[in-house]
């Protein structure tokens, strides 16, 4: 695995060591205001619960494995559905598809039970065509399911382009309707990585960060998806890249 190169470590780019007492005082600070986060959240958690939703057209398909299907086929019986809208550039090799996207989808994978739980399927659906990008999920060993939906038009996109992370219900009826979405930063729900990150002594090392100085910072050109030329998750795959 490849990681990202940083700066050499100066001694001083460390926080200031102490004593357990101290160390435990400062942290009970923090929590304080880490609690007041948390409630902060739960408080937009429950707004976005209450926001109204907007019918998905019957007549939107996707394609997958099975052809092109009804989207109300992705959700795989359950009464939700998760969806990441995944960029895609043609006739791209696998270390030119798009980083992001490939950032989210390398995290969201494995055993989805606590998801299915919930009555929640997660699926991804591709702005390329379904044979192209599916030989890239399966290159990647993305096991979640994958369809296409580029010909999906305005009924599921809404003018919107890829990359973003989309929130379905349906009734009892097979009505399937769209309840929340979001992109840019809002993507983060499925990195849980920078969770992790955030937590360490030197955080996501990215140069927006708000660190001390000294801290080290992944290097300027230096994408913080990308390692000499491919997507991070890329460097854990076997084999040769698909076409």
């Amino acid at each position: 695995m490849r990681h990202l190169p940083t700066e050499p470590l100066a001694v001083s780019a460390l926080p200031a060591a102490t004593s357990r007492d101290e160390y435990e005082a400062a942290r009970a600070s923090l929590l304080v205001k880490e609690k007041a986060h948390t409630r902060a959240g739960d408080a937009i958690a429950a707004e976005r619960r209450r926001l109204p939703m907007i019918e998905i057209p019957g007549s939107v398909t996707v394609v997958g494995a099975k052809g092109e299907v009804p989207f109300l086929d992705a959700f795989e019986g359950r009464r939700m559905l998760v969806g990441y809208f995944h960029m895609w550039h043609d006739g791209e090799p696998a270390d030119g598809q798009c980083i992001g996207c490939t950032y989210f989808a390398s995290q969201i994978q494995g055993p989805l039970a606590h998801l299915h739980a919930r009555d929640v399927t997660l699926a991804y659906f591709c702005e390329g065509a379904y044979e192209e990008s599916r030989e890239y999920a399966d290159f990647m060993g993305y096991t979640a399911p994958w369809y296409s939906a580029r010909d999906s038009g305005d009924g599921l996109l809404a003018g919107r382009d890829f990359g973003w992370l989309g929130c379905y219900v349906r009734d009892d009826d097979d009505r399937v309707y769209e309840t929340y979405w979001a992109t840019g930063r809002g993507n983060e729900a499925g990195f849980w990585s920078y969770s992790l990150l955030d937590r360490t002594a030197f955080g996501r090392q990215e140069a927006w960060e708000d660190s001390p100085d000294g801290w080290p910072k992944i290097p300027a050109g230096q994408h913080q998806w990308r390692a000499d030329g491919r997507p991070l998750a890329q460097w854990d795959v076997t084999g040769e890249p698909a076409a």
